[in-house]
Parts: C-alpha cells; sequence; structure tokens
C-alpha cells in the first residue's frame, strides 16, 4: 500500500456509508495525530489506540446525530498524494466551506488543522479536507 492516508480516510467514509458505529484501521503515528484532531474538532465521537499486535490499530467511534441519523462528517478528501504533493504556505492555506470545514495540514511543528497552522505562522503538506 502506497498512501495510507488514503486508505484511512477511506475506511472512515465507507464506515459512515454503511452507518457502521465503529470503525477499525490500522495505526501509524500520523493516523493517531490526524484521529486526535478529528476528535478535538468533533467530528467523532470517541477514539482507541490499540498496540496489542506488530503495528497495533485505531479504533474509531463515529459520531451520528441522534434524530436524523446522519454522520457530523459529510466530506473527506486527500489533497496531497503521493503521485502529486501539495504544499502551502503560512499565507496561502486553504479555506474549506469558507471557515466552516478544516484542513489537515502536516507541518514542521507537528499535524494541525489550517487555522492552528495560520496562528503559528507555519506552512506545510495540505493532507487533507474534513467538513
Amino acid at each position: 500500500m502506497t498512501d495510507t492516508i488514503a486508505d484511512y480516510l477511506t475506511r472512515v467514509r465507507n464506515a459512515i456509508k454503511a452507518n457502521h458505529r465503529i470503525v477499525e484501521i490500522p495505526s501509524s503515528n500520523l493516523k493517531k495525530e490526524i484521529t486526535k484532531i478529528l476528535f478535538e474538532k468533533g467530528y467523532i465521537l470517541s477514539y482507541k489506540f490499540e498496540d496489542s499486535n506488530v503495528q497495533g490499530a485505531i479504533k474509531i467511534a463515529l459520531k451520528y446525530h441522534p434524530v436524523s441519523k446522519q454522520s457530523a462528517i459529510k466530506n473527506l478528501t486527500r489533497i496531497s498524494t503521493p503521485g502529486l504533493r501539495q504544499y502551502a504556505g503560512s499565507e496561502k492555506l486553504p479555506r474549506v466551506l469558507n471557515g466552516l470545514g478544516i484542513a489537515i495540514i502536516s507541518t514542521s511543528k507537528g499535524v494541525m488543522t489550517d487555522k492552528e497552522a495560520k496562528a503559528q505562522k507555519v506552512g506545510g503538506e495540505v493532507l487533507c479536507y474534513v467538513y
């Protein structure tokens, strides 16, 4: 597998379409950071890191509206791919849905959202959009 972030996003997207409550994903440090950001911003209900086997796993509890049963995540889009990396400076960071969504950026100071990167005046690789 060459693009593990795209696999992560696809597993979450497929679980949402199938109305699953929990999705299990192979673990990596970058995926753990993305999961923490999704939890902090309220897109997922909870998460758990399991290091039982060699690689470990991330269990994510997806968040749905109690009445309408719609997911908190409407769209997950991979931006930077292994074949075409997308970088943005601190002044040119993208705004997702006019500020309603988030862009997850991998910077020299760690993985953060577009708003945090703009506040710290750092740029980096634009990993994905979430809204």
